[in-house]
């Protein structure tokens, strides 16, 4: 699992710029292929992405040699305390001499950050490398900044763009990019929580897990007043290379449209596309064995899931007690996400962290994906500094070497992506032993509140004749009823029994009015105690 407060701390201490001075023109050569020396460009040519999809296929044709430069002593034997002294200098930043409506701020390497990543800018077609030095950071205690006076900068350990995102007249962090192929944006108001990724390779199999990682950045140079900010990656690990784009939409939601044409140099046996890393610690439907005054902590809340007939599948996620995976089959899939619905100070009391402030990230596909499912994967975990909830779509059909994909979808980051609906919504779940208040709790019995808003029922009478759809496996329903709360929210009352304590039960729920539902649908799974 991810260090999430390694991860943090390493975005809000990050550095580096452009160091000055004349810029050799470099670009692509014609046929996408590496110049002689290894290199990636030859002088003259222009960018051109198409190539690049050419030259990284051409790369998954061939071993994966890494071409990693080995960091100085001093910066590969960096500790953690001396990583987090390195400050960046703001008036290093890249295009902050420009009229453009983005700037760019490097990640110092050391550390954990120990394989350089190469920037490039794309000013008029042409590819110009963007260089770092030791004058583009401050090195406050417990370093001595004579020690990295002469220091040169064999790379940087990723990027972030900065944007007038709530202010006009200040350039908030707006998309980060940093290790591996993890990064992270925000939408107006929200702070980083959630990462995404840009590829997973065998995430959760019997077998370790590949990560691919970036290893080559261009950024085109926005042109004054531009909306939209686009930028492109090399994607490379032992099974895999692929070309990126991104297109970059600020605002209200900040909008990221990926362009992925992957290309497999050696068998896979679980692709993973779009995916989604994030952290649920406790929460309303799980707080079993944290003793903590917070009411909830976590990222996110649950897995939605748009069907292509507009059916809408929303789980509520959970800090299990085992590896927990869970497999939605689906054909050419509307959208996923995972989403932050709880929005209230009051659902988590913590000052510091903001979890009422953590973005949703919705994924819609632009292309076809064909049959496939969405993966969730849920990671037992006793802190909340580690990922333990991922969630990605796997491709049907055979991921082997040779085998090209191509998948295009937008990101939509912010406090509400999701898209619109006429259903109303799941607005809270939560658990506890089966059986009357008095009774005493007995394990094979649980009790499952499922509470419902929207204004398909919330005008509804405490006489109107909802019911519930209800399915499950592995258990029995021994008590259920449906319910009109004050305000017009409705709640489901199950008291369900488990049959095999080995294996976890699942439920399906729905209300309905006249045959008809009126609600998304509620699936969950009780595993463990919760």
């Amino acid at each position: 699992m991810i260090n999430r407060r390694n991860f943090l701390y390493a975005t809000a201490l990050a550095a580096g710029s452009l160091a000055g001075g004349a810029w050799p023109t470099v670009a692509l050569a014609e046929n996408g292929a590496p110049a002689e020396g290894g290199a990636a460009f030859s002088p003259g040519q222009k960018f051109d992405f198409e190539a690049l999809v050419g030259r990284m296929k051409a790369k998954a044709g061939e071993a994966y040699a890494p071409a990693t430069p080995a960091l100085p002593g001093n910066l590969a034997e960096m500790t953690y305390d001396q990583h987090r002294a390195i400050r960046f200098r703001p008036e290093r930043s890249v295009w902050q001499d420009t009229p453009s409506n983005y700037q760019v701020q490097a990640f110092h390497p050391g550390w954990l950050f120990k394989e350089p990543v190469e920037l490039y800018e794309i000013a008029e077609r042409e590819i110009r490398p963007i260089h770092f030095t030791g004058a583009d950071f401050e090195y406050r205690k417990p370093l001595d900044p004579a020690h990295f006076k002469n220091v040169e900068l064999p790379g940087i350990a990723g990027f972030r763009l900065h944007h007038p995102l709530n202010t006009p007249d200040y350039f908030d962090e707006l998309i980060v990019f940093l290790g591996a192929s993890y990064f992270r944006a925000l939408g107006k108001g929200t702070v980083y929580g959630l990462s995404a990724r840009g590829l997973a390779v065998d995430t959760a199999i019997a077998g370790p897990e590949e990560f691919p990682r970036f290893t080559r950045f261009y950024l085109e140079r926005p042109a004054e007043g531009a909306a939209e900010m686009r930028l492109y990656a090399e994607l490379e690990s032992n099974r895999v290379a692929a070309a990126y784009q991104f297109v970059i939409k600020p605002g209200i939601n900040t909008v990221v449209e990926v362009d992925a044409r992957i290309f497999l140099r050696d068998d896979v046996e679980r692709l993973g596309i779009a995916p989604l890393t994030s952290m649920f610690l406790f929460g309303e439907n799980d707080r079993v064995g944290f003793d903590d005054y917070r009411p909830e902590v976590h990222d996110n809340d649950g897995l939605l899931i748009l069907r292509k007939s507009g059916q809408r599948l929303w789980r509520p996620v959970r800090n299990p007690e085992a590896l927990s995976l869970s497999f939605f089959g689906e054909k050419d899939p509307a959208g996923f996400g995972l989403l932050q619905r709880d929005r209230s100070f009051e659902r988590y009391q913590d000052t510091e962290a903001k979890y009422q402030s953590r973005p949703s990230l919705w994924i819609e596909p632009v292309n076809g994906w064909g049959d496939g499912s969405v993966m969730l994967a849920e990671i037992p975990a006793e802190k909340e500094i580690y990922d333990n909830i991922v969630a990605f779509w796997v491709p049907e059909g055979k991921t082997e070497a040779g085998s090209e994909h191509r998948f295009a979808y937008r990101m939509i980051w912010g406090r509400d992506p999701e898209p619109g609906t006429e259903l109303a919504q799941v607005v809270r779940t939560a658990t506890g032993h089966g059986g009357a208040a008095a009774s005493d709790p007995d394990p094979k019995i649980r009790k499952f509140v499922v509470e419902f808003d929207g204004e398909a029922i919330s005008g509804l009478g405490a006489d109107a004749p909802l019911k519930p759809r209800l399915s499950i496996q592995n258990g029995t329903a021994k008590h259920h009823f449906v319910q009109r709360l004050e305000g017009g929210t409705w709640r489901a009352v199950l008291d369900v029994e488990r049959d095999d304590l080995k294996i976890p039960v699942e439920f399906v729920l729905a209300l309905q009015l006249d045959g008809a539902d009126v609600t998304e649908t509620w699936m969950y799974q009780w595993s463990g105690n919760s």
